[in-house]
């Protein structure tokens, strides 16, 4: 096995911005003004699969689109935390609370924003279309762009090297 595939088979939680990662990074507007986002069913889906096999996961995000809310509600993740413009404490906090060692988390960001947290988590984790300094630091770079299926391939993958372990 290697050190990435080994890293990642310890992973207990999965920790992923928003916009870039579980969306296309695109923004709608209603007429009205209201911002909606475009989410994958089949991301939806890996994240159901990856919490049934008994990973955490969780949503830290620098927005605050009740679309996210929605979302996060709707697939069962119960840690969203949105309006977050400095990530890692409330990374950090969260570890504490569910017991969990920063190198047990996998955290998958795109943008210089996710950076400072990239940098301290055993697994961290990109889309294809992400920053070059993100994909610079990243343990592992999906195939698939964010918001096209990166996430249910990040999903999979960890899923499938547990299995192993």
């Amino acid at each position: 096995m290697s050190e990435r595939d080994a890293r990642l088979s310890q992973v207990k939680l999965l920790v992923l911005d928003v916009d870039g990662v579980l969306t296309d990074g695109g923004l709608y507007y209603s007429e009205s003004g209201e911002v909606q986002q475009r989410f994958n069913i089949k991301d939806g889906q890996g994240l159901k699969r990856l919490m049934y096999s008994g990973v955490e996961v969780a949503i830290i995000t620098a927005k605050s689109f009740s679309s996210t809310l929605h979302r996060a509600k709707d697939l069962g993740i119960n840690h969203a935390y949105l309006g977050i413009k400095d990530k890692l404490p409330t990374l950090i906090h969260l570890c504490q609370n569910l017991d969990i060692s920063l190198s047990q988390v996998a955290y998958v960001g795109d943008d210089i924003n996710d950076l400072e947290v990239m940098h301290v988590v055993g697994c961290p984790l990109t889309v294809a279309d992400a920053m070059r300094a993100n994909q610079d630091c990243a343990l592992y770079i999906t195939k698939l762009p964010g918001g096209q299926g990166a996430v249910r391939e990040i999903c999979d993958l960890i899923v499938a090297l547990q299995a192993v372990k």
